[in-house]
């Protein structure tokens, strides 16, 4: 078994940890106080060619999969987790297009017509430097949860067959990227009689279109940057050549694709080896500020030690985790994907967590990325529809009902 990168990923993984360093890391604490979004970090990713990233090469992007993917979102936070996480979901909107609707089997012609909208729509990419941002979440409380077994609730928004299109209507909350993205990647329910399933859509909303709305203040403990606002469509037109997903399609990849819910693990995975490099460079007096304000490093050293291990024991699970994505995995893979999740949701806040108790108190002050670090960390628990709670118990529920005939 052979988890290194790849000579291609590392190459990538280069250029996104550079500019974590060099341009984001810079900006991000301005960007934390005035919970702004990070357009300067996304035209940096623009010039670097990284929003088509997994563009299709035979469409002029980078051709990255999923697991490339993750390996770069990981770079990309250790110098702005809000912009890594908000890149996300350009990106899985992408591979959702494009790798993670091999082996489905659709009709030809359903598959003949996805390529050419998909053609489009990777030329804007490619040519404009367009990015989506994904509307996937509703408030439980509007209704009930949706049949699939995902988490959360994102069909409660409609779309109404009308002709050449659809007329769509609905209410999504902690929209990240709102009223910034250029696209709103939007899952809806099509108003109609037949399964369930063969009534999702995923429909491309432009940020200005008529009956778009963003409101709400923003104002949270962390991620402040990914500007995650609510998003109101009234009677918002949306044609046909807006389905980003054909119909049926959005539903078959929640339930066969389960590696989409971990691919933001990699984003608190980069804020752990964050949190670990500046604890090794405060304590080592290589930091910018308070050099040597710690002192005593025989002190230190076996917690700094229990950190590196705790982090390396995260990402090793996670690899692997990542490695396994394929349509329809087997049980162990999607448990040890869960796993995965949960180890990254769970250890991202301890870790943050230590690294201000050895660096001392302050460690707390703003002017070092600590805090924001530890902040944007209690949100990887929360985030849906894989949230930690929702997570292990699926987890103990398959462990227990593994093997078990049907009730009835």
């Amino acid at each position: 078994m052979d988890l290194r990168p790849s000579s291609r990923q590392q190459e990538l993984m280069d250029l996104a940890r550079g500019l974590a360093i060099e341009k984001f890391a810079s900006r991000a604490a301005d960007l934390d106080r005035d919970a702004a979004f990070p357009v300067e970090d996304y035209q940096d990713l623009r010039d670097a060619g990284l929003l088509a990233l997994c563009v299709p090469e035979e469409h002029g992007g980078l051709g990255a999969d999923y697991e490339t993917y993750c390996l770069v979102s990981e770079k990309l936070a250790q110098g702005n987790s809000s912009t890594a996480l908000t890149f996300n979901m350009h990106c899985l909107t992408m591979l959702m297009m494009g790798p993670l609707m091999d082996g489905l089997g659709l009709p030809a012609d359903v598959q003949d017509r996805h390529k050419k909208l998909s053609a489009r729509r990777y030329r804007e990419v490619i040519e404009q430097g367009v990015f989506y941002g994904q509307p996937h979440g509703e408030r439980l409380e509007s209704g009930t949860a949706d049949p699939i077994d995902a988490g959360g609730r994102r069909f409660g928004t409609t779309a109404k067959r009308v002709d050449g299109g659809y007329l769509v209507n609905g209410s999504k909350f902690f929209v990240s990227s709102a009223g910034v993205a250029d696209y709103f990647a939007t899952p809806a329910l099509l108003l109609s009689d037949g399964p369930w399933v063969d009534r999702t859509l995923y429909l491309s909303i432009p940020r200005e279109a008529p009956g778009v709305e963003f409101s709400g203040d923003w104002d949270p403990i962390g991620m402040r940057s990914t500007v995650s606002q609510d998003m109101e469509l009234k009677d918002v037109w949306a044609p046909d050549d807006a389905e980003v997903l054909p119909a049926g399609v959005f539903g078959q990849l929640f339930q066969r694709q389960p590696h989409i819910f971990i691919a933001f693990s990699a984003t608190f995975l980069g804020l752990m080896q964050a949190a670990y490099d500046f604890t090794v460079a405060y304590t080592t007096g290589r930091a910018p500020t308070d050099a040597n304000a710690r002192g005593g490093q025989s002190a230190i050293g076996a917690a700094l030690a229990e950190m590196l291990f705790k982090l390396e024991a995260t990402r090793a699970l996670f690899y692997r985790s990542i490695s396994e994505q394929q349509l329809d995995p087997p049980v162990e893979a999607i448990q040890r994907a869960r796993a995965a999740h949960v180890q990254v949701q769970r250890a991202v806040v301890e870790l943050t967590g230590e690294a201000i108790r050895l660096c001392g108190g302050r460690a707390m002050l703003k002017r070092h990325p600590l805090e924001r670090y530890y902040r944007d960390a209690r949100a990887a628990a929360v985030m849906r529809p894989w949230t930690q709670e929702k997570t292990t118990q699926d987890v103990w529920e398959t462990a227990l009902l593994d093997g078990r005939p049907p009730e009835g």
